[in-house]
């Protein structure tokens, strides 16, 4: 697939119905390093997780961070429709990759790994989708995990092959975001 192909195709992909293979996986963590990094430092390591009982805790708090409050107590209406919406596309994911930072100043190089991996899940007809974490969340990951303490999550990739096709994206009009040496 050509990459601006794979750039238009690119949507965030919240329900799957089978995994990627070994072969994809492995292609696809392969594009993720050929990111620049700071200093070309690489900072970044991957866990690979298929467990479904530890898709769920992942999940669940993800559920909770999103909330921003523990299950039970009251939260509003859209907030819990959003973190509902978050736990459930764990839930029918069969595959996600976590990607932990050894080295936390470096913020960009995660990113462009991500989007790469992304980009190349697309390639491979398949789709993703990147949550993350933050604040306690992180460490609860982190814990599940058993993250050497020098690691920090930086966001979970569900990988899969779509359930649906997305709907087109709605986009501003081109060249309204384009400013030329100045806003004006």
């Amino acid at each position: 697939m050509e990459l601006y192909q794979a750039i238009e195709q690119r949507r965030t992909i919240r329900k799957f119905k089978g995994s990627a293979t070994e072969d994809q996986l492995k292609r696809i963590l392969t594009a993720g390093t050929r990111a620049p990094s700071g200093m070309n430092k690489q900072n970044w390591e991957f866990v690979a997780v298929d467990d479904l009982a530890i898709i769920e805790q992942i999940g669940q708090i993800k559920y909770v961070h999103n909330r921003g409050k523990a299950a039970g107590e009251e939260v509003p209406e859209e907030q819990e429709k959003g973190a509902l919406k978050q736990k459930d596309s764990f839930k029918n994911a069969s595959l996600i990759v976590v990607y932990c930072n050894r080295e936390l100043a470096d913020t960009a190089g995660p990113w462009l790994c991500i989007e790469n991996m992304v980009l190349a899940a697309v390639a491979e007809g398949l789709g993703a989708r990147i949550a993350r974490f933050g604040g306690d969340a992180i460490r609860q990951v982190d814990a599940i995990l058993q993250a050497p303490h020098q690691m920090e999550l930086v966001a979970a990739i569900s990988i899969g092959v779509p359930a649906e096709e997305p709907a087109p994206r709605k986009l501003r009009p081109e060249g309204s975001w384009l400013h030329r040496n100045r806003f004006a």
